[in-house]
């Protein structure tokens, strides 16, 4: 019976990381991505180390995520077109709209994948309150 030799070739070793110093030194920074729902203030929502482990900060960042979703009802429900327009014009000027709609509206998910529960409460929230301004006729003219 004859056996078979397998030569398996060493993998190759992987490349150095991008954080390594030229005196061979490496600096590691662990990130911490969170996969549930968490309540704190340290927290990354858009951007890299933004708001960071400062409170007021992480207000900011909530504040911002409420109007965005604020801004993301009244663009979904706005009028802002006179009867008589151009339809061309009128075409590109709903396009552009919906260009900036869709763009806050990916900015909000891109901030609830921090899976932070205030952000989340603070778009829930502007929603909310965008929807009773804009959507729900309670405080403007239309029939309801």
């Amino acid at each position: 019976m004859e056996t078979m030799h397998h030569n398996f070739a060493a993998a190759p070793p992987p490349p150095p990381p991008h954080n390594a110093t030229a005196g061979g030194h490496i600096h590691h920074r662990r990130m911490l991505m969170h996969m549930t729902f968490y309540w704190g203030t340290c927290a990354e929502v858009l951007f890299s180390g933004w708001p960071g482990s400062d409170r007021v900060m992480y207000a900011l960042a909530l504040v911002f995520v409420f109007t965005l979703a604020v801004l993301v009802e009244w663009f979904s429900r706005c009028n802002l077109i006179k009867p008589g327009a151009n339809r061309v014009g009128l075409g590109f000027f709903r396009a552009g709209l919906h260009a900036v709609r869709i763009g806050f509206t990916y900015m909000l998910m891109l901030a609830l994948i921090s899976f932070n529960g205030g952000v989340f409460i603070a778009a829930v929230s502007g929603h909310a309150v965008g929807f009773l301004l804009f959507g729900s006729r309670v405080l403007g003219k239309g029939s309801g």
